[in-house]
């Protein structure tokens, strides 16, 4: 993926690839890109190439994808995108993340779990419909988050999506732990390791 340069160089190396808003990787010019998203529009370099689509699920790192459960798998079967239910949901990540002694086990057992279940959602229910409606209401949440989120939930409910999808995407509840779709425990390592 083409993507404007938010963190050091060499950012990778320190084995974390989960990212809070105040990483110390972050450059300060890193914070106004990522603030604005300014990151993501380089990426529609990669829809005109065919690699990426306006919308799918978004495309984690290899190491992230490595540690999916057979039931995550299926989130490989399509192409990676923009936006997202997920992206939407959770466009808010770097602030989760932001106080969390390791932001990496954050990520696995606050954010993968929902990010997960919402792009199988939209693998299962993807239609030219649904991708118009996802990119309307990702530019609405530029304007209005909340305006954002119950627009999504309503368009979730029209789909028929469960009351815990529903749930996770309205984001009025704290986020709690819990597994990955496809498992029965919560992740408590770095390798995917579970309690």
């Amino acid at each position: 993926m083409v993507k404007l340069r938010s963190m050091i160089v060499n950012a990778d190396s320190t084995g974390v690839d989960s990212t809070a808003s105040n990483d110390r990787r972050i450059t300060s010019v890193g914070h106004f890109v990522r603030r604005f998203k300014l990151d993501e529009f380089t990426q529609l370099f990669n829809v005109l190439l065919g690699d990426m689509s306006l919308v799918g699920p978004r495309p984690n790192v290899k190491r992230e994808t490595d540690l999916y459960t057979m039931v995550e798998k299926k989130l490989l079967s399509v192409k990676p995108g923009i936006t997202d239910f997920s992206s939407i949901v959770f466009a808010d990540e770097g602030n989760i993340l932001m106080y969390q002694s390791d932001p990496d086990i954050a990520y696995h057992q606050l954010i993968r779990p929902g990010k997960s279940q919402l792009g199988l959602f939209y693998v299962n229910h993807s239609s030219l419909f649904v991708d118009i409606t996802l990119l309307f209401v990702t530019l609405i949440g530029f304007i209005s988050r909340k305006t954002s989120l119950c627009l999504l939930v309503f368009l979730l409910k029209q789909l028929n999506a469960s009351n815990e999808l529903c749930a996770i995407a309205s984001r009025r509840q704290p986020l709690k732990p819990s597994p990955p779709p496809g498992a029965t425990r919560i992740v408590t390592s770095r390798d995917g390791c579970t309690l």
